[in-house]
């Protein structure tokens, strides 16, 4: 088996990865801001690292995965405003909804999920040190901001350049920053809007300080993994090294790793643009599952382009999958077969899921091959599929049941009208009256259920 192999952000090159720990990882992930519904943009992050997680399990390492919950932020404190609602409330809400989606997603829980507004003590005593640093400045107008000409290797990440940018085109001029790019750690309290205390008075915490402050609280200063959409490179990635490595003064993070874009059209998905399809909307037409094979075949660097002919592909996918699996009982492979050997080395590879997904159907082509004509091999095989799923998120579900359920939509007909138009059939066929076994048959064609008659029986499933 080759090394796991980490396409690193911060380098630009895929590197052989190395844990700080002999055998344990630290990972970190920047979650959502809970004012609305997750996207399909959103699930993106979810399923693409819930995989990163599994498979560093798979591979026998002992997994720390956080990824944090931003409960405060303007638009969060927007939301409430136009709701009406308190904005706990709100952000609880949204928490719960979020919880929801992932599991429809199959997305594992993180180990621990931290919330911007129980770190408020992390997030002042990190800006305290940064302004004893001399990384930080209290502004006249009470807000608390990073310099970012005190930290001499800003723009590491990103590769952009403080004398590169022009700062007139790319960020709002303020009379409080030495710097436009200053970025502000504290925002002093408005009136009406939730505030904490604070040694430069009431206020919140800015968007980059949480993450820095819940990360290092969670996992220590210096840690394996931190990841997140390519959106969040720059400023929040970049601004997040640049305050945690001053306050500190060890290195933060080790590997850094960006999911590419999901795109409608040629552009990019975002509420901003309003072009975005919530995870809810979706689950209405397609499995949980399809749309975690959606977002699994595809590299995760790579755009991912949103459709419907994309979903109906990956429920065909899938029922092929499950297909090959239905009516084998697994047993576990002593030896490691070839095709888990590809796996690995497919994921080995940046965690090239789409390359991965390529030998399962390679192994389920097999499994039908071997089906009827060498059981027990067949069985091995079976549990190969399995094996390589596992770590993918996918195939956990029973094949018969699967391939008989709803796919997300309301069914025209119900599995108990399928099993008496088949028992129909079976008798129109004892009877010799061929044509209207093919007349059920065609009609349950048309309703979405195909039959396949094996022998004397008949097995259905929806297509």
């Amino acid at each position: 088996m080759s090394a796991l192999k980490i396409h690193n952000t911060l380098t630009k090159q895929k590197e052989t990865f190395v844990p700080i720990n002999k055998g344990e990882v630290n990972l970190y992930v920047c979650g959502m801001t809970v004012y609305d519904f997750c996207h399909i943009g959103h699930a993106r992050v979810m399923v693409v690292f819930d995989v990163v997680s599994r498979y560093l399990k798979y591979l026998g390492y002992n997994v720390k995965y956080v990824r944090n919950i931003t409960d405060i932020d303007d638009k969060i404190i927007t939301r409430s405003i136009e709701s009406g609602e308190d904005f706990k409330q709100l952000t609880k809400r949204f928490i719960d909804e979020m919880h929801q989606d992932e599991a429809s997603l199959n997305v594992l829980s993180p180990d621990i999920e931290p919330l911007a507004t129980d770190s408020m003590e992390a997030i002042i005593t990190m800006i305290e040190q940064l302004i004893a640093n001399d990384n930080a400045y209290v502004g006249p107008n009470n807000d608390v901001y990073y310099c970012v000409e005190s930290f001499e290797n800003y723009g590491q990440l990103s590769g952009r350049k403080l004398d590169d940018m022009n700062a007139g085109e790319r960020v709002d001029v303020d009379s409080s920053k030495r710097n436009p790019f200053d970025f502000v750690l504290w925002k002093s309290a408005k009136p009406d809007e939730p505030s904490w205390s604070s040694p430069w008075g009431n206020g919140r915490p800015g968007w980059h300080i949480e993450c820095s402050a819940m990360a290092t609280c969670c996992l220590g200063n210096h840690f394996d993994i931190h990841g997140g959409g390519m959106d969040l490179q720059f400023p929040h990635h970049e601004n997040e090294i640049a305050q945690s490595e001053a306050a500190t003064g060890e290195k933060y993070v080790n590997t850094w790793m960006h999911n590419g874009f999901v795109r409608i059209d040629d552009e990019k998905m975002s509420k901003s643009l309003g072009n975005f399809f919530t995870v809810r909307d979706v689950l209405k037409k397609y499995r949980g599952e399809e749309i975690r094979f959606f977002v699994l075949s595809s590299h995760y660097r790579s755009p991912l382009n949103y459709s419907d002919d994309q979903l109906n592909e990956s429920r065909s996918a899938l029922e092929r999958l499950y297909t090959a699996l239905r009516d084998v009982t697994p047993v576990k492979n002593e030896v490691k077969s070839t095709y888990i050997e590809q796996f690995e080395n497919a994921m080995n590879d940046d965690f090239n899921s789409a390359k991965a997904i390529a030998v399962l159907f390679e192994c389920a082509n097999e499994l039908n091959k071997l089906k009827h004509t060498q059981p027990e091999q067949a069985a091995k095989t079976a549990a190969d599929l399995l094996t390589m799923a596992e770590p993918l998120g996918l195939l956990s579900q029973d094949p018969d049941l699967f391939l008989k359920s709803m796919a997300g939509q309301d069914a025209s007909i119900s599995n108990e009208e399928i099993e008496a138009q088949i028992n129909q059939r079976l008798e129109a066929k004892a009877n010799k009256n061929w044509s209207l076994a093919d007349q059920i048959r065609d009609s349950l064609k048309e309703q979405g259920v195909i039959l396949e008659d094996k022998g004397p029986e008949t097995t259905w499933r929806r297509g």
